[in-house]
């Protein structure tokens, strides 16, 4: 299609619009400003996720500590219970070797000193605690007196008490005396006793029994 100009002018021509550059600026820096929010928002995010698989690591190695350190306390529990039951058999032990040897020295002890005394045996023993109660019989009154010296003069016996001492018809034949004391036990230390009486001495190993 042929158009013609019939006005015989030149047809203007359109005006071009311009961006002002005041907003052309605002344009470029809010731009700017947009890719540096989006780089340091994924430098953070990096950074946290590197940091939260650090955690996440340190938590596995803490689970994992933990079970071994229970693993462990376990053992120490089952150890503690098998030394418990171990001290109480040994302590049994030790008791029983203790009463044992205890009885021995203490009937070495009266033995030591009924062998002293002419005409007397013993018939009873009763023990509580440090406290002992002898029974027996002897041919006199004299020596029954002499048993109570030489428990005194011992060092293994303190606080001799008589608590009777009377004539009986145990052998019609011969005259004897049935009598029972208390007497308490001294402390002793290796065998010995701790203190001794003023001028007593260790009584010698007996060499021949009487009646006793």
């Amino acid at each position: 299609m042929i158009r013609i100009n019939l006005l015989g002018q030149a047809r203007p021509k359109a005006a071009k619009q311009t961006v002002p550059l005041e907003a052309t600026v605002q344009i470029l820096l809010f731009g700017a400003a947009v890719v540096v929010a989006a780089v340091v928002l994924f430098v953070v995010y990096m950074s946290q996720n590197r940091q939260l698989d650090q955690t996440k690591a340190r938590i596995r190695d803490l689970q994992t500590e933990k079970a071994s350190l229970q693993q462990i306390k376990s053992d120490v529990d089952k150890f503690e219970s098998q030394k418990a039951v171990l001290q109480q058999r040994i302590d049994v032990i030790e008791t029983l070797q203790k009463n044992r040897s205890g009885a021995q020295d203490l009937l070495q002890m009266v033995a030591n000193t009924v062998v002293r005394v002419d005409a007397l045996w013993l018939t009873s023993m009763t023990k509580t605690g440090d406290s002992l109660v002898i029974e027996g019989e002897a041919g006199s009154i004299n020596s029954v007196a002499n048993f109570i010296t030489e428990l005194k003069r011992s060092g293994y016996f303190t606080d001799v008490e008589i608590k009777n001492a009377k004539e009986n018809d145990i052998r019609p034949a011969v005259q004897t005396y049935s009598f029972s004391m208390s007497v308490t036990i001294a402390p002793q230390q290796n065998g010995a006793p701790t203190t001794q009486a003023t001028g007593a001495t260790q009584p010698p190993p007996p060499a021949r029994k009487g009646r006793s």
